[in-house]
């Protein structure tokens, strides 16, 4: 893409002599920015510091240390588009990610970016790229991917002079065909020796009626993991998850694999293309760095009961929501299961009492008269509807949480619309 070589080959072809027309650009000293330091991600940035390339990369899940040992730094998102003189993509394809790349963001780039995406293309608004590329803020894009394989014959993006395309050949060599069959059968022959595995969609036989007993607080579990990363902010990366069971059955009879499973599916799931269930659930949290601990609290009372709360700690991060801190220091959630229904009950250091249903806003506030009106008008004006509401406070008049169950997703000027009304201190949206 930087030496226009598809272009050149092209024109030569066709007879001409264009040396003039198809000056590049050198990629040494320029600023790469890595989206996604996964496995593909950090092997590009190896080779880019290899071109003299200063490389930084963001990925809310990476390990800073990891990234320091190949000389990369690890940045938030806005640093990492607004810097960048090459944007490469290496981020799965969910709904996170999806049109990360839009009007919105282009606009916040260097004038003359040049975009390479070689991931999932819906992680790209195509029609946005077309006009950054019109308006100048794009200089060059080169894709492998895109939102519809095929594209449309008269796709404006396919036909752009300044975009290269290629039919998603990332992984069509030789070597890489043999390699995933070797990888398969390999695969095979580690579960046949009761090895972790890392693709299976099978799960090992749980109990009908334990599966029937545990099935809310599984979900209960999923939805804090969810909620929990959410939360993490910074770009130290997730590292250290500690899980407690409440439970006044012995230790003995309460299986936590299931519980332990669903809440790395919550953890990993929205930040990953990964498919997580208690086969593979240790082995992809190991994969990731990531380490999770289990805690055992034996309380008084009666054993029909499974649990009584799960709580989830994360350790070593910073939060989107600095209530969510707990007075030790750890990104803190809890709930429990109430008529079957799974609840938020606890945020850092604050009880609330919400059911796990849609979506939540929660907004750290100074607790005073009609502020749960202002937040429910601004709501109901764009119609969406709110199913729970529920307050934590230190004292009377003193800082609060309130926790907000939506049905529907508020648009980004409702939520800040939230954030302006004085009493807010703070306010974060988390997707269940």
């Amino acid at each position: 893409m930087a030496r226009n070589v598809a272009q050149a080959d092209a024109s030569m072809k066709a007879g001409k002599w264009q040396r003039n027309k198809y000056v590049g650009v050198s990629l040494v000293g320029k600023t790469l920015a890595v989206l996604g330091f996964g496995k593909v991600g950090s092997e590009v940035a190896r080779r880019a510091k290899g071109l003299g390339m200063h490389v930084i990369a963001h990925d809310p899940y990476a390990s800073a240390d990891r990234a320091r040992a190949i000389g990369v730094e690890l940045v938030n998102f806005e640093e990492a588009i607004s810097t960048a003189d090459f944007i490469s993509l290496h981020m799965p394809l969910t709904a996170a990610t999806n049109k990360m790349l839009n009007d919105e963001t282009f606009a916040k780039m260097k004038k003359g970016v040049r975009i390479v995406n070689v991931a999932r293309g819906g992680v790209i608004d195509e029609e946005a790229l077309v006009r950054a590329l019109d308006a100048g803020i794009v200089a060059q894009a080169a894709l492998d991917v895109f939102t519809e394989e095929p594209p449309k014959q008269d796709s404006k993006l396919v036909q752009h002079e300044r975009v290269t395309v290629t039919p998603h050949l990332g992984a069509s060599t030789i070597e890489a065909q043999e390699g995933v069959a070797i990888e398969i059968a390999e695969a095979v022959v580690g579960a046949l020796k009761g090895e972790l595995a890392a693709t299976a969609v099978n799960a090992p036989m749980v109990p009908a009626e334990v599966l029937t007993e545990l099935k809310p607080y599984v979900e209960l579990a999923e939805k804090l993991g969810r909620l929990a990363v959410q939360l993490v902010a910074g770009v130290s990366g997730v590292k250290n998850v500690k899980v407690s069971y409440a439970s006044s059955r012995a230790p003995d009879d309460l299986d936590t694999r299931l519980l332990r499973a669903m809440i790395t599916k919550g953890l990993i799931e929205p930040i990953s293309s990964v498919y997580v269930n208690l086969v593979n659930a240790d082995y992809t949290a190991k994969q990731r760095g990531l380490r999770i601990t289990e805690e055992r609290i034996v309380i008084d009372g009666s054993s029909e009961c499974p649990l009584e709360s799960i709580q989830v700690q994360i350790a070593n991060v910073e939060s989107k929501f600095a209530s969510a801190i707990s007075e030790s220091g750890e990104i803190k959630v809890e709930g429990q299961v109430k008529d079957g229904i799974p609840h938020l009950t606890k945020v850092g250091s604050f009880q609330v009492d919400v059911s796990l249903e849609g979506s939540i806003i929660l907004c750290r506030q100074v607790d005073q008269p009609g502020l749960i009106g202002k937040v429910g008008s601004i709501l109901g004006q764009e119609n969406v509807n709110v199913s729970f509401m529920s307050v934590g406070r230190i004292a009377p008049r003193k800082q609060a949480v309130m926790a907000i169950g939506v049905d529907d997703q508020p648009s980004k000027g409702s939520l800040q619309r939230i954030g302006e009304v004085p009493a807010i201190e703070e306010f974060v949206f988390l997707k269940l």
